[in-house]
């Protein structure tokens, strides 16, 4: 089953991924490890996971304009997520993919969704983003 959310392009762009999806806000400096990609906030529920190529689903960012510096070195490393899904506009972390792009000509989509459309994406849903803020869903196939 596939489907589509029509979101808002904050950053533009195409990527696709899992859905790495985490119902409360990060702050990528002091939450991500830029060696590996790892959520190392120990007090989030997603610790230790691992967000590189991955479509990162979360509220929005938290934290201090350092997180634009954060997320900008970890797409120069790639260890960045394939894009981010938010529910909130957050200027910091579009200021993050915007900057990458000028400096290291990489950048990673950011797309915003209404409140329904984002929490009805699921854990590994695979994600495709296209440029205009679509988001198709395709869930995977139940194991029987």
């Amino acid at each position: 089953m596939e489907r589509t959310l029509v979101g808002r392009p904050i950053v533009s762009g195409s990527a696709e991924g899992t859905a790495l999806v985490s119902k409360e806000p990060l702050s990528f400096w002091g939450g991500l490890d830029l060696s590996t990609g790892e959520i190392i906030d120990r007090r989030l529920q997603r610790s230790g996971a691992v967000v590189t190529g991955r479509v990162f689903v979360f509220p929005r960012g938290k934290g201090s304009s350092t997180s634009s510096a954060t997320l900008m070195e970890s797409i120069k490393t790639d260890v960045a997520p394939a894009a981010i899904v938010n529910l909130k506009v957050d200027p910091i972390l579009a200021l993050g993919s915007i900057v990458s792009d000028e400096l290291y000509h990489k950048a990673l989509p950011i797309v915003v969704l209404a409140e329904k459309d984002f929490y009805s994406i699921k854990e590994d849903d695979h994600l495709t983003i296209e440029p205009d803020g679509k988001v198709l869903v395709s869930r995977k196939p139940s194991a029987k």
